[in-house]
């Protein structure tokens, strides 16, 4: 069970902790996690005359940011205590995001941001929620991760197509490893959405 919080001011969100943790002689030691990473084996998709789509920089929530879990509680938000992500958040997502396109696109390449490779479309991910929400405190969570997509046409950069997406999966208990696991099923329905919907969207 998860025994303890780090709980964030809904309105400074200035970080202090939960009643009780001072019960701990020390801290219980902080255990790495990761989301997102590609379970496929195998060649990626030969990809003929690719639609070339340059990936702007991830927006990501401000709370959720960095390599803390967020947890919400009714109007409550705390990071879940003694469990870290491996890298920041929005960059295992970064990265989960382009091992999708490579793994599971036929029309589109994402151009690396240091790549000179001259791109058609640009792709815009605004992600609005990256969360575990629980209903009562103590319950198994429901992750939730949503984000809006934009494709935009260059040079001229006009907005050919627009999408938001949300994601919820509930975790199996109330422990780090389910909660982690959830994001990581969620993380992957949600790119795999966006990776359709980007190959359906860069004809227009």
């Amino acid at each position: 069970m998860i025994g303890m919080f780090v709980r964030l001011s809904t309105v400074a969100v200035a970080i202090v902790t939960l009643g009780g943790c001072s019960l701990l002689a020390t801290p219980d030691p902080v255990q790495l996690y990761r989301f997102g990473a590609s379970s496929q084996v195998g060649e990626s998709p030969v990809l003929t005359a690719p639609v070339q789509v340059s990936l702007r920089r991830i927006e990501f929530p401000t709370a959720s940011k960095g390599d803390r879990m967020l947890g919400i509680t009714g109007s409550e938000a705390a990071y879940i205590a003694g469990a870290r992500w491996v890298s920041p958040a929005e960059d295992l997502y970064a990265q989960s995001l382009h091992e999708a396109f490579l793994s599971q696109a036929a029309r589109v390449r994402l151009v690396a941001r240091r790549e000179l490779t001259p791109a058609t479309r640009t792709l815009d991910i605004d992600v609005r929620t990256f969360e575990s929400r629980y209903e009562q405190p103590g319950a198994a969570p429901l992750v939730v991760v949503s984000a809006t997509a934009r494709m935009l046409r260059l040079p001229e950069r006009t907005v050919v197509s627009e999408r938001t997406f949300t994601v919820s999966q509930p975790a199996s208990e109330n422990r780090v490893s389910s909660i982690v696991a959830a994001f990581d099923i969620a993380t992957r329905d949600l790119n795999t959405q966006i990776v359709d919907w980007t190959e359906a969207s860069v004809g227009g």
